[in-house]
C-alpha cells in the first residue's frame, strides 16, 4: 500500500505541486511502410490498417514512450525483466515501440541476439551490433522458427491484441523448451487508499471511458490474474506474477516512489491522455475532438492536484515452457 507523505499535503488555497519543489512542466524498407494517417493533429500507423494500433507514433509519442521506459526501470528496481534468465542467446521483444527496451537488453546480454518487432519502423538506426528491428504484425503468423527464442517479452501490448489465443500460441511455439515468456501490462484502473478520489475525479472519468472503448472493440483491459490464466492456459509452467504501484504525482513517502510519481505526473502533463484516448474516444465512442480534449484536460488538472492520491498498478507475469 502506498502511504501519503504528510509534507506534500496541500493547504486549501494551495493544490499544485510547484510549491513543494516539484515543478513538472517542460518546455531500406518499402516506402508504403512510411505512409501514415493524420488525425486531430497526431500521426498514426496505417500500413497494416488503422485499427491495429490506436495510439499515435509521432515524435511526441516516441519521447513519451522513452520516458515511460525510465519510469518502468524505476518501478522494477532497474530490472529489465522478472524471468530468471541465464545467458540467453536469442531474445524477442514484441511491440518494441521505440526499441529502447531491446537496446538495453542487448547491452545487458552481449552474448544474445535481440530482435524487436513492431508495426511501425520508428526505432533508431544506431543500435548495438547484437540488436535488430523488424516490421511485423504480431496478430499474423510469425515467420520465426519454432523453439528458437530463450526469452519472449511483450510490454503494454494489450490495447493492440485482437486475439490473445493467437498471440499465446505463437509465443509458445517460438519459445525454446525451458525458455520464458513475460508479459508486462498496466491495469487500466485508478486506485486510491484514502478516499481522496471521488467518482467525478478527472482521471477516474477518463479511465472509465478508456475501459468502455476498449471493451467495445473487443480488447478489454487486462490484469495480473488474466495474464496468469493466459500463460497457464497456454501450457506454461512455474507461472509467477508480481505487481508494482505507480503513484501519479510525488505525494507518496519514499525518495524512489516520489521520483516515480513526479515522472508519471510529467508524462500525464504532456500527452499520455491524448495518446490513449483521442483515437479511441473519437472513433469508437463517437466523441468530437473538443469533448475528448475536455476529458483529457480534466484528468490532467486533477492529476496535478496534490490533495488527490491516485495510483495505477503494473503487473509482470512470466512462465516457462516445459522441457518435455
Amino acid at each position: 500500500m502506498l502511504e501519503v507523505d504528510p509534507t506534500i499535503l496541500a493547504k486549501p488555497e494551495d493544490d499544485a505541486y510547484a510549491s513543494s519543489g516539484y515543478d513538472t512542466s517542460t518546455a531500406s524498407l518499402s516506402s508504403s511502410i512510411y505512409q501514415y494517417v493524420f488525425e486531430n493533429g497526431r500521426r498514426y500507423h496505417s500500413y497494416y490498417g488503422t485499427d491495429k494500433y490506436l495510439l499515435p507514433i509521432d515524435e511526441k509519442e516516441q519521447d513519451r514512450l522513452d520516458l515511460h521506459h525510465e519510469i518502468m526501470r524505476l518501478i522494477w528496481h532497474k530490472e529489465l525483466h522478472e524471468a530468471p534468465l541465464h545467458q540467453p542467446h536469442r531474445i524477442l521483444d514484441i511491440g518494441t515501440g521505440t526499441g529502447i527496451w531491446a537496446v538495453d537488453m542487448a547491452d545487458q546480454y552481449p552474448m544474445a541476439q535481440v530482435i524487436g518487432t513492431d508495426l511501425s519502423p520508428i526505432q533508431p538506426n544506431w543500435v548495438p551490433a547484437n540488436c535488430q528491428f523488424q516490421v511485423d504484425d504480431a496478430m499474423m503468423e510469425w515467420a520465426f522458427q519454432s523453439n528458437s527464442f530463450d526469452f519472449i517479452h511483450a510490454r503494454n501490448l494489450s490495447s493492440g491484441v485482437s486475439s490473445w489465443d493467437h498471440l499465446m500460441s505463437q509465443m509458445k511455439r517460438c519459445t525454446k523448451p525451458g525458455g520464458y515468456v513475460e508479459l508486462c501490462e498496466m491495469e487500466i484502473k485508478c486506485h486510491c487508499n484514502d478516499g481522496s478520489m471521488k467518482p467525478d475525479h478527472g482521471m477516474k472519468v477518463y479511465v472509465d471511458y478508456l475501459r468502455e472503448s476498449l471493451e467495445k472493440i473487443g480488447r478489454p483491459p487486462v490484469d495480473g490474474r488474466f495474464m496468469t490464466k493466459l500463460l497457464e492456459g497456454a501450457g506454461f509452467e512455474d507461472v509467477r506474477a508480481v505487481k508494482a504501484n505507480q503513484p501519479v504525482g510525488p505525494w507518496a513517502k519514499g525518495a524512489k516512489v516520489k521520483q516515480v510519481g513526479a515522472m508519471a505526473l510529467l508524462q500525464s502533463t504532456e500527452t499520455i491522455y491524448e495518446s490513449y484516448g483521442m483515437a479511441l474516444f473519437t472513433r469508437v465512442l463517437g466523441m468530437d475532438q473538443e469533448k475528448v480534449q475536455e476529458i483529457c484536460d480534466a484528468a490532467r488538472r486533477d492529476g496535478r492536484n496534490k490533495n488527490y492520491h491516485v495510483y495505477c498498478v503494473y503487473y509482470r507475469v512470466y512462465g516457462r515452457k516445459p522441457i518435455a
